[in-house]
């Protein structure tokens, strides 16, 4: 733990105040520098919470009506975060709906959610998730623009590209022509 963190935290977890013999220091997502800024001196009971995605203990989380009141815009944020979880709380409701925090810190803490959002996942018809190289058999008869010939339902068409910002197109080989396939009409081969 750096000096910076240790003065701030003053020997107590950020979140909760518990006074413990160790520490974790956790950088809030998708941040991954480790700069005092960006990090929140944790208790083990916080840190095992927060990495295990588990928010069932809703009652530790009490300490987060304080927290978000803090001084120190890391651990507002992640204070903000957790609250968000457990918001079928109707006290973590009302502390979301009573805090006001800055536009820029708010926009970091849905920026994991945002970046998990913006992913662009390709599935076939049946609902499987598409790798670039896999194998995909057509589904039904593709008539094939510009090449003048229809693909007929079975073909197999092997290493696929993904179309990246589009996630109902693949890229693939058909009759020595590569041309873009709706993944509705592909099936991935096992």
């Amino acid at each position: 733990m750096t000096p910076t963190l240790q003065n701030r935290c003053n020997d107590s977890c950020e979140l909760c105040s518990q006074k413990a013999d160790s520490f974790q220091v956790y950088t809030i997502p998708p941040k991954v520098d480790e700069l005092p800024e960006n990090q929140v001196v944790l208790c083990n009971t916080c840190f095992n919470q927060i990495n295990s995605n588990n928010f069932t203990d809703t009652n530790h989380w009490r300490c987060l009506t304080g927290s978000i009141w803090s001084e120190v815009p890391s651990v507002q944020v992640l204070s903000y975060k957790i609250l968000n979880k457990i918001n079928a709380q109707s006290w973590a409701m009302d502390t979301l709906d009573t805090v006001y925090l800055d536009e820029q810190l708010i926009e970091w803490a849905n920026a994991e959610e945002a970046l998990e959002a913006s992913k662009i996942i390709h599935k076939d018809s049946y609902g499987v998730v598409l790798e670039t190289g896999d194998t995909v058999i057509l589904t039904q008869n593709l008539n094939v623009k510009g090449a003048n010939f229809i693909a007929p339902k079975g073909t197999i068409v092997r290493k696929i590209r993904l179309v990246p910002d589009n996630a109902e197109q693949i890229e693939g080989k058909i009759g020595g022509d590569t041309i873009v396939i709706l993944t509705k009409y592909v099936r991935k081969s096992s």
